[in-house]
């Protein structure tokens, strides 16, 4: 991340989003202030538990899901950066012959980490000089294929 001017608290957050048609399925995972930070490349290791399978209806477990990245300032989004994810079983036999109870055991998330999805939101940075008025349409939503970790990234559920 690069800044170009001084900025109090950033806020991270990292939301596994567990269904597409309810965001209340959405967990977040992780939620951290970062600051304050001043002109400069940063980076941070940002670690969090995975999300709660119980949360999450048993029809989504296993399929593809996102990852969101977030960063807002003083309550205002403005960067989401969104990751596919693919939650499937670890053994060929189960993908072709799925049980029919679900082995949440023998399901294995993997993050495609080279093509993230990224989203910039205008906001205001200075909410003090001009009423806190900001913008909610993003102001481009383009994917960018840098990463800093490299490919793929694979994690048990």
């Amino acid at each position: 991340m690069s800044l170009l001017v001084g900025l109090p608290d950033l806020e991270w957050k990292l939301i596994y989003v567990g269904s597409a048609e309810d965001e209340n399925y959405d967990q977040q995972l992780e939620s951290v202030l970062v600051g304050p930070v001043n002109v400069g490349t940063y980076r941070f290791v940002l670690e969090a538990d995975p999300p709660d399978p119980s949360k999450i209806r048993e029809e989504d477990i296993i399929g593809v899901t996102v990852l969101l990245l977030t960063c807002s300032y003083m309550g205002q989004e403005f960067i989401r950066v969104g990751y596919y994810v693919n939650n499937d079983y670890d053994d060929e036999q189960l993908r072709e012959e799925p049980p029919a109870k679900l082995l949440i055991d023998r399901v294995q998330r993997n993050i495609l980490t080279d093509k993230p999805r990224v989203t910039k939101f205008p906001i205001n940075f200075h909410p003090e000089t001009s009423g806190g008025q900001q913008q909610d349409q993003p102001q481009s939503a383009v994917p960018e294929n840098q990463t800093s970790e490299g490919s793929k990234a694979s994690t048990d559920l």
